[in-house]
Order: C-alpha cells, then sequence, then structure tokens
C-alpha cells in the first residue's frame, strides 16, 4: 500500500512538471475583437484548440453574457461532446460545428439583442476547464456629423457621434482637397485651411459600410481668381467709350461751330 502510494505521488510530480507539449491545452478565438457585426448578417467566431498528446477534449460549450435586454447571466449556445460531431444549440440560428483544429460559431440573423461577450470553454477529460471569450457589438451607422471652426490655428473640425470604424473626407466648392486649399489630418478628422481668409463652402463627408452623412461649413465668397483683371478690363472698355463719345460730341460740336461761322461770312459778304 505504501509503495502503490509512493508511486502515485511520483506520478503526480511527474504530471505537474511536465512541459506544456504535453498537458497544457489551450483555446483562443481567432476573430479580431471587438468584433462589429451588421444587423441582420451571419456572426462567425472561430476558436483554436491545442492539447497535449495526453490530454482529450471532453466538453466544448459556447455561452453569450448578453449586453442589453431583460436577459441576465450567460446564457448557453450550444455544447459540443468531445468525441461528437454533433453539436446541441439551444436556437435554430445557431449552428457550432468541431473539427481537428478548433470549433466555430455561426449565428444567423444577427440583432442588437445579440450584443455581448461570447466565451467558448473547453473541459478535458479531468475536468479541468479553459476559456476563450469575445466582445461582439453592433455596427452602427454614421449619425450626427458637425464641422467647427479653429480660429485660432485656422483649421476645421468634423465630428461624428458613434458610428462604427468612420472615413472622413473633405471638399471645398464641391471638389477634392488641394494643396492650395489646405492639408488634412492623417484621421481625416482635421482640415489645416491654407487660404486666407477663409472662405467658401467646406463639406465632412463621414461614411462607413452603412452609408455616410455629411455637414458644411459656410464662409464668405471666395473672390474668383482673375476677377481683379476683368474689373480692370470692364472698367478700361467704359472709359474708352466713353472718351469715344466725348470726342465725338466735341467734334460735332466745333463742326457745327465751324458751319455757323461759315455761314455767318457768306451773309456778311452779301
Amino acid at each position: 500500500m505504501d509503495r502503490h502510494h509512493f508511486l502515485s505521488q511520483r506520478v503526480s510530480l511527474l504530471l505537474f512538471f511536465m512541459p506544456c507539449g504535453f498537458l497544457c491545452m489551450s483555446v483562443r478565438i481567432l476573430t479580431e475583437e471587438p468584433v462589429h457585426q451588421i444587423p441582420g448578417s451571419s456572426l462567425v467566431l472561430q476558436a483554436q484548440i491545442e492539447h497535449g498528446p495526453l490530454e482529450e477534449v471532453a466538453m466544448i460549450t459556447w455561452e453569450l453574457e448578453p449586453d442589453t435586454g431583460i436577459t441576465s447571466g450567460k446564457v448557453a449556445l450550444a455544447t459540443c461532446p468531445g468525441k461528437s460531431l454533433n453539436c446541441a444549440s439551444t436556437r435554430p440560428s445557431v449552428h457550432v460545428n468541431v473539427d481537428q483544429q478548433g470549433t466555430t460559431l455561426k449565428m444567423d440573423g444577427y440583432s442588437r439583442a445579440d450584443s455581448g461577450m461570447y466565451a467558448v470553454t473547453v473541459t478535458d477529460q479531468t475536468g479541468a476547464k479553459t476559456k476563450a471569450s469575445c466582445i461582439v457589438r453592433e455596427y452602427e451607422a454614421v449619425h450626427h456629423v458637425s464641422v467647427s471652426i479653429n480660429i485660432s490655428h485656422s483649421s476645421l473640425v468634423c465630428g461624428e457621434a458613434w458610428g462604427t470604424d468612420p472615413h472622413f473626407s473633405w471638399l471645398h466648392e464641391r471638389a477634392a482637397i488641394t494643396k492650395t486649399v489646405g492639408s488634412v489630418s492623417s484621421d481625416g478628422k482635421i482640415l489645416f485651411v491654407s487660404v486666407t481668409p477663409i472662405c467658401g463652402h467646406f463639406t465632412c463627408m463621414v461614411s462607413n459600410k452603412l452609408g455616410y452623412s455629411s455637414a458644411t461649413y459656410t464662409a464668405a465668397p471666395c473672390e474668383v481668381e482673375g476677377r481683379g483683371t476683368t474689373v480692370a478690363v470692364v472698367c478700361l472698355v467704359i472709359l474708352l467709350l466713353a472718351g469715344g463719345v466725348l470726342v465725338f460730341l466735341l467734334w460735332r460740336r466745333q463742326r457745327c461751330s465751324n458751319r455757323r461761322q461759315r455761314l455767318h461770312d457768306l451773309d456778311d459778304n452779301i
């Protein structure tokens, strides 16, 4: 009996100090988090399971801890016996499969109520559990775009409320921003204006997978390039016309005066 107890202790110590390659089950979700899912689409989460040659997967469980709704705590989504490829799901929209590399969860018709913390738990033959989790949120459309001016820095700042993965772009008078007009910050939110004074219409467009929204800042109208030259030419033409008319009137007056003088001289001779 003592010998059996001694051998048991030796085996326990051996297993305890055994390298991770023999006894070190792990699981990780491959999808980068947080996951932003478009409502109505299919949510797919893949988990990779690694274990040593002395370990066996006895059970795989997928759970959800919702962010919203009346449900509190964790909700079981599916359970998979380790040696069986048949997984029992709690919802018709949930499908789970298991292969040699890991397990995949697919949820059809994702909605806001399905947002929360998704967790996969792997249990080995000894009852030891390993867990991995992932946050899933609803993919939000772009909302409430606004443009404000920072006069001290000669810049315009574009803001957006809560859209997912927003992309910013700028227009000046409905045309793309050129170096003459200004430059845009790396995140696209700030337009550093080069023209002085700031003039015209500046539009910030914010877009993502669900669409776009825009806002416009309106300053004083810009002077059209070459407008001063045009005005000068017009003024010159007017002056020339006025001068021509004046010369013509003077010439006609002088002609009439000369004609009266000849008539007067003719009368005197008679």
